[in-house]
């Protein structure tokens, strides 16, 4: 099986995880994109692995799945822009020493 080339790579890492973000060429010299989650898991005799999970888009596909990312993200933003965060002691779960805090949510950098 034929490697394909990548012709540009991006890392991004988010918490526990990393996105990759390949465009490679396909035999006819066209462009596509992959994109990879991966996560680093530990077995129970503390050995690592990486999971991965891997998306193929082409670039006939591009424009819409670029409008399904960004109306979910839209959804998300809206349905979240009230978002109440509540934090219970956890020392004492009683009402009287229960303590709340209210959190906004802002996706001013998304």
């Amino acid at each position: 099986m034929e490697k394909r080339e990548e012709v540009f790579s991006k890392a991004v890492r988010a918490g526990k995880r990393t996105y990759f973000f390949d465009v490679k060429t396909t035999r006819g010299n066209d462009y596509y994109l992959t994109i990879t989650e991966s996560k680093k898991r530990f077995d129970e005799n503390g050995d690592f692995h990486f999971d991965k999970h891997k998306i193929f888009l082409y670039k006939e596909d591009f424009e819409k799945f670029a409008d399904g990312f960004e109306e979910s993200i839209s959804y998300i933003k809206e349905a979240l822009k009230d978002a109440v965060v509540e934090k219970v002691s956890p020392t004492d779960n009683s009402e009287k020493n229960e303590q709340k805090t209210t959190v906004n949510v802002e996706f001013d950098d998304l």
